[in-house]
């Protein structure tokens, strides 16, 4: 196991009905911004929720933010939080309303510099304005991290950053707010949780057996409420669970002491800024592939995996491995998620020249040791 430090500052308030102790949350004397998307939170209710809960306090609206955030849109609100001179943020959403504040909140602060390259690593946080969040969506974990994944429509770029002063000062968590989420929404949480989990977990060996186990109890979990969670929208526990697997499958605590590997993610931001699939789909095609042709490397825990989750007896190491992998793949699929690029009709050979091309400009091998070359990126993205 690896040295670590953990710290997760973040206050979860979980439950049903939870949205009212915003009142006690906020302090009345604050400038706040609430962000928000399309506008669905003014449709099953949420946005009543908040604006009775802070109705003694100022409160500003911004809405409008992507399902991948885009820094046009966030720079737009940048210049809205120094116009009013906001002093907290709401995010009132899912996931990427949750990312966006984590970088409006920080970009803020940012003096004579293009706030782009909190996104390069060329701009340090120095400050950030407090942020908190109504989660209407469980998928990304942002909720409870520092992590935040931001789109440049004039680049197709997507680039993430991470830093400790950016982690909600609260989040509440109320699964209700779940029941009116459009399936497509539902499923991409589901998928984006797994795979969140397995990046932390599906490394080389670091001998961390109980963050094997913490990590195996999410997967087992989504596995088993899944067909729960999409046939019956409204039950309350299915939702409840899934709302605090996809929480802990992102807070860090699976990743104590363990080597991270973030390349299905790496690969899969490319597949959605340049071809606009979302976020989940793009992992859920990648990750399988990825995994065969990282085997050797991933060996130990992928029959590790196969066995523990799946039940696999085999005796055939390789046997395993293929089952293990059919079968994630044929979960994704049981979830109603697509998982080859010709069905979302992108031609394989073309993203794999394309996006193997850009890693290499940028001089860049991703996985858990830097192994993943762009001549592998390339051969990654051609089988899918």
């Amino acid at each position: 196991m690896n040295n670590f430090t953990y710290l997760n500052p973040v206050k979860v308030v979980f439950g049903k009905d939870t949205i009212e102790q915003l009142t006690d949350l906020i302090p009345n004397t604050e400038n706040i911004l609430m962000v928000y998307g399309g506008g669905s939170i003014k449709k099953n209710g949420v946005y009543d929720q908040v604006n009775s809960a802070l109705k003694n306090h100022k409160v500003y609206e911004f809405s409008g933010v992507e399902p991948n955030p885009t820094y046009e849109t966030c720079m737009n609100a940048v210049e809205y939080v120094k116009k009013h001179k906001i002093n907290f943020i709401l995010a009132v959403g899912g996931g990427s309303v949750l990312d966006a504040v984590k970088f409006i909140a920080a970009a803020t602060k940012v003096i004579n510099k293009d706030p782009w390259g909190i996104l390069t690593g060329e701009v340090k946080i120095e400050a950030a304005l407090p942020l908190g969040s109504v989660l209407t969506l469980p998928a990304t974990g942002s909720e409870m991290n520092c992590n935040s994944v931001i789109s440049k429509k004039a680049t197709d770029e997507k680039l993430a950053f991470s830093n400790p002063l950016v982690y909600p000062v609260f989040s509440i968590v109320d699964p209700q707010t779940n029941y009116s989420l459009p399936l497509r929404q539902t499923i991409n949480g589901i998928v984006d949780s797994y795979v969140h989990v397995m990046e932390q977990y599906m490394i080389s060996n670091d001998n961390t057996p109980l963050q094997d186990r913490q990590a195996e109890a999410i997967i087992q979990t989504l596995i088993e409420i899944a067909p729960t969670v999409l046939s019956e929208p409204e039950n309350y526990d299915a939702r409840a669970n899934l709302c605090w697997c996809a929480t802990q499958a992102l807070n860090g605590l699976i990743s104590c002491g363990v080597v991270t590997d973030w390349s299905t993610h790496g690969i899969g931001h490319e597949l959605t800024a340049f071809y606009g699939i979302d976020h989940a789909q793009s992992l859920s095609v990648v990750m399988p592939r990825l995994w065969n042709n990282q085997r050797e490397i991933k060996k130990d825990k992928l029959i590790q995996y196969g066995r523990r989750i799946f039940g696999i007896t085999s005796k055939n190491s390789n046997e395993v491995i293929n089952e293990a992998i059919a079968k994630t793949e044929e979960f994704f699929r049981s979830c109603g998620v697509k998982t080859k690029l010709s069905e979302y009709n992108v031609d394989s050979a073309e993203a794999a020249d394309k996006i193997s091309r850009r890693f290499k400009e940028r001089n860049l091998n991703i996985g858990e040791k830097g192994q993943i070359t762009p001549e592998d990126v390339k051969d990654i993205l051609s089988k899918c």
